[in-house]
């Protein structure tokens, strides 16, 4: 499993960025994938996932109304809208792979990648 994020970047507060997350090494299609956080000093937090036919869709409260999950099967790219970004967006943005139980624990994903910079100026 095979993951790249990208398309962060610094963006001042209420902007807008979109990330996307390349898959490759696994069969994209058939997988529930997430895109997860991590700030300095903070723990990994979840923040969207979607069902791997993009029927469904599941959001952190932090972000929901702001942030929208969607892929792309054909491109094997899954991408993370993010509006009205807030300087507590701060932080690392990571693609994964779902494999099973519940969204939001981070030990349920594998293929993290190296993750992409997002920062958030006041």
């Amino acid at each position: 499993v095979q993951l790249q994020a990208s398309g962060g970047g610094l963006v001042q507060a209420g902007g807008s960025l979109r990330l996307s997350c390349a898959a490759s090494g696994f069969t994209f299609r058939h997988y529930d994938m997430g895109w997860f956080r991590q700030a300095p000093g903070k723990e990994r937090e979840f923040v969207a996932a979607i069902t791997w036919n993009g029927g469904s869709e599941y959001y952190a409260d932090s972000v929901k109304g702001r942030f929208t999950i969607s892929r792309d099967n054909a491109e094997n790219t899954v991408y993370l809208q993010m509006n009205s970004l807030k300087p507590e967006d701060t932080a690392v943005y990571y693609c994964a792979a779902f494999t099973g139980g519940r969204y939001y624990d981070s030990d349920n994903y594998r293929g993290w990648g190296q993750g992409t910079q997002v920062t958030v100026s006041s």
